[in-house]
């Protein structure tokens, strides 16, 4: 595995495991020369990362991959989304790009403005984008090569109530979110998320987010890297909005435990 760049941290694991922890959107840093190019004033941008990030879902993963019989490998991204969300397409084919958060947001959950109209997304996309693609696709080939498959669990998290950005917000909003692909998702991970979760309260199927996230080098083509979306309704772990960490954590830290440990038989 090539060294990373200090926007991410790839933390390994057990040689055995196939599990990956991808954790995109815990992060608030935003460094100074791409702060410069975000119009909020200082107050509103503090609001808006309370609005947009994930917050503690790092600590969650870092207690879950301590408690798993076999330690999984950690790939967590240091910056924030509004930095670069690197799950998003960085194209047309983003259906995020209707509401301003593509690849390079910009607009606010709220929907004003972020960065400013023609803003060019491409130096953002060339600097952290893709060097954050190249190696979470080394990582799951790294994993391929060691157990045979790779099984990426994404820890992300989102708030009890629905915000204007969201497209498919009218949904069901359940304590835990578990976001599938047709392809990459076999039933027997989504049986295992929904029983290692159930303690944590009610587990539904991509509502009100979606899907999953896997390198484009292997989506569709190999089904030996399997994926699931895990999103946790931030009220039952923390003060909303971007407020302090509750007694849920560790509660949904060991029910990720037991996801990892069952992904890893």
């Amino acid at each position: 595995m090539a060294d990373v760049p200090s926007s991410f941290a790839f933390v390994s694991g057990d040689p055995d495991s196939p599990v990956i922890l991808h954790v995109p959107h815990s992060a608030r840093e935003i460094p100074g020369d791409v702060r410069a190019g975000i119009v909020l004033e200082d107050a509103g941008l503090e609001r808006e990362l309370d609005h947009i990030t994930d917050a503690h879902t790092a600590s969650i993963a870092e207690e879950a991959a301590r408690a798993a019989g076999l330690t999984p490998w950690r790939f967590v991204n240091r910056l924030s989304r509004l930095v670069v969300d690197p799950e998003r397409f960085p194209d047309e084919r983003e259906e995020m790009l209707a509401v301003g958060m593509g690849a390079v947001y910009t607009r606010t959950t709220h929907e004003d403005v972020l960065r400013p109209d023609g803003f060019d997304p491409e130096p953002l996309i060339e600097r952290y984008f893709r060097p954050y693609a190249r190696a979470m696709t080394e990582a799951v080939a790294d994993r391929l090569a060691a157990t045979g498959r790779a099984v990426i669990i994404d820890v992300h998290s989102y708030p009890s109530a629905p915000l204007p950005y969201e497209l498919h917000g009218d949904g069901p909003r359940p304590e835990v979110c578990l976001g599938t692909d047709s392809f990459h998702t076999p039933p027997a991970l989504l049986d295992a998320a929904r029983e290692a979760f159930a303690p944590c309260g009610e587990t539904g199927p991509d509502s009100p987010f979606a899907g999953t996230y896997v390198p484009l080098e292997f989506y569709g083509r190999r089904a030996e890297v399997s994926a699931l979306m895990v999103e946790i309704r931030r009220d039952t772990y923390m003060t909303e909005p971007g407020g302090p960490a509750g007694p849920g954590l560790p509660r949904l830290a060991s029910a990720l435990a037991t996801l990892i440990d069952a992904a890893s038989r």
